[in-house]
């Protein structure tokens, strides 16, 4: 080998800028969005400790839903029911505690039943009938919400008992105590969370290197270890000033880790992205693909059935207009964070920082007091504009 080709492969594998345009570009956004948010248009009351808070607890189905779309989006479908499907299992839920006597943990038992079920109902025409995903649960979002109503028949059952109201509406106890007013529990929390991210980037930085893969340069790395902890900690910092940790947010913690895994660690996973990027090719390849779909089907409705306790609790009752718009909220979370179009592309993190944005603008905007119907309508042109810029990204990309 000369010596002109060893000096051109050290330089190929020494670290680079390498920066995920998409990535960083989208954390940006959401910076820019909060600041705008919390020093123009709310005049600070955004990141209030109490409204911080009510900004996990009052989203939470965003990130539950978006966690279960983003799933569906790489494989290729999209899925309209979701809404509907949180009002149809919220009514089962209601029901089998106020009208069935059940215990709270049968009622969510029964809840998650009811949704993988419906989920097989639709994942059954979509892999083995092959009706399209649009067509099946365009379907479904009529059905579960002509049932929600059926079985709420005087719209609303309350009355919930307190260990159910808890699961999206309480804190997890101060245990540890406090001091100088902060929940010692919510602040162990920040720093751990703070200290696993940096430890995570750490060991993927060296396993890249192992494998002598193109790196971030040292600045854009150590940046984006003091930036993000540096959030981590404020978060918790914000939480530990109104009540603490909220149980909903352990549920979300466990969630994100535990799909990340799937999509990133497990051979279902990447079976998901194949089919995504060449449903034929991946077919050829060996990949069961009926399966896939089917099973996709049932993991989203079961995650919708989790998105339903969590916000018939957080309400304290179940109502048949419960989940109205949210198959929007879950979309728009999925492609604002980086998901394709075409399907092969997308990533839990990038749906969880989509569904930030969402929560973000559905606080911000209710807080300045933005009828309703505004708010859809500046939702809406949100997710237009991501589509488009992911539509006019790629298109630029193949030209070059």
């Amino acid at each position: 080998m000369s010596e002109a080709s060893t000096k051109k492969q050290t330089a190929e594998s020494k670290p680079s800028l390498n920066i995920n345009a998409r990535d960083y570009g989208l954390l940006a956004a959401l910076v820019v969005i909060v600041a705008l948010f919390q020093f123009w248009f709310t005049d600070g009351k955004l990141l209030l400790p109490a409204n911080f808070n009510n900004l996990i607890s009052q989203n939470a189905y965003v990130v539950i839903l978006a966690i279960g779309m983003v799933m569906v989006i790489i494989a290729g479908h999209i899925d309209l029911s979701v809404g509907s499907l949180v009002a149809m299992i919220g009514a089962v839920s209601a029901l089998a505690i106020r009208e069935w006597g059940l215990p709270v943990w049968a009622s969510i038992l029964i809840s998650l039943l009811v949704g993988a079920a419906v989920g097989a109902w639709q994942g059954f025409w979509v892999a083995f009938v092959r009706v399209p995903a649009f067509i099946v649960t365009l379907a479904g979002m009529l059905i579960y919400r002509g049932l929600a109503i059926v079985f709420l028949t005087g719209g609303t059952i309350g009355g919930l008992p307190d260990s159910y109201v808890a699961i999206g509406g309480r804190w997890i106890p101060q245990w540890m105590g406090e001091v100088n007013n902060l929940d010692l529990f919510t602040l162990l929390i920040g720093v751990l969370g703070a200290l696993g991210f940096i430890a995570s980037q750490f060991r993927s930085r060296a396993k890249l290197n192992a494998r002598e893969l193109p790196t971030e340069s040292l600045v854009v790395f150590y940046g984006k270890l003091v930036l993000v902890s540096a959030a981590m900690l404020f978060f918790a910092y914000r939480l530990a000033q109104h009540n603490g940790t909220p149980y909903v947010l352990i549920l979300l913690g466990v969630l994100v880790l535990t799909y990340s895994f799937i999509l990133n660690r497990t051979v279902f996973g990447r079976h998901i992205y194949a089919m995504g990027g060449n449903r034929f090719a991946a077919m050829m390849s060996g990949v069961k693909t009926k399966w896939v779909d089917f099973f996709i089907f049932v993991n989203i409705g079961t995650l919708a059935a989790v998105a339903a306790i969590v916000t018939t609790s957080r309400a304290g009752a179940a109502q048949s207009g419960a989940g109205n718009f949210y198959e929007l909220d879950a979309i728009a979370s999925v492609f604002i964070g980086g998901a394709a179009v075409q399907g092969g592309v997308g990533k839990v993190s990038g749906a969880v920082i989509g569904a930030l944005v969402m929560g973000v603008l559905n606080q911000g905007l209710s807080i300045m007091g933005v009828d309703s119907a505004w708010q859809q309508v500046i939702k809406g042109l949100v997710l237009l504009a991501a589509v488009a810029f992911d539509v006019t990204n790629r298109r630029r990309s193949g030209t070059a």
